[in-house]
């Protein structure tokens, strides 16, 4: 019979030191202006739970879905070269 402890061994055999890479960091700044475009819409979502949206209120969250789509329009025109991606597969 086969121990779980020694298949573990051969799982667990890449080091992981539980920082993130620079590559993912890259990746995280690069899409920060969407991040933050979500969170300011949650906010403007979260003010008006519990009680009736006033004509203010529709503004601030028609405000927000439009920063939200600007910055992940945004972010998917970017060029793989501003990116430092590369992409593979398509058409030939």
């Amino acid at each position: 019979m086969n121990t779980i402890a020694a298949r573990h061994a051969a799982v667990t055999a890449a080091s992981f030191d539980g920082e993130p890479s620079d590559a993912e960091l890259d990746a995280i700044e690069v899409e920060m202006p969407a991040i933050l475009a979500d969170v300011v819409l949650l906010d403007a979502q979260i003010m008006t739970i519990g009680r009736t949206p006033s004509e203010l209120d529709h503004q601030r969250i028609r405000r927000a879905r439009r920063r939200v789509l600007a910055a992940r329009r945004d972010l998917a025109n970017r060029t793989p070269a501003a990116t430092g991606a590369t992409v593979s597969g398509g058409a030939a």
